[in-house]
């Protein structure tokens, strides 16, 4: 892998390349709430909001911060 960053869009049409490292990084969300999001964002951070009592800014950072350490 390059040290090229993984922008959202790249994650949105790869979906089910990510839904392994989604789960590992919130493990709270189920296989089906996964395959919900199917690579969109603002479900995703309001997944996140509901199963780990976020702010929407703060769920936000998280997925920022999560696609930060992504590398393809």
């Amino acid at each position: 892998m390059s040290d090229i960053k993984v922008n959202w869009d790249r994650i949105a049409g790869e979906w089910k390349q990510y839904t392994g490292a989604i789960q590992k990084q919130w493990g709270k969300l189920t296989n089906d709430e996964v395959a919900e999001i199917n690579g969109n964002r603002t479900v995703l951070a309001g997944k996140l909001q509901e199963k780990y009592g976020l702010a929407k800014e703060h769920a936000n950072k998280e997925i920022d911060k999560w696609m930060n350490t992504l590398t393809k």
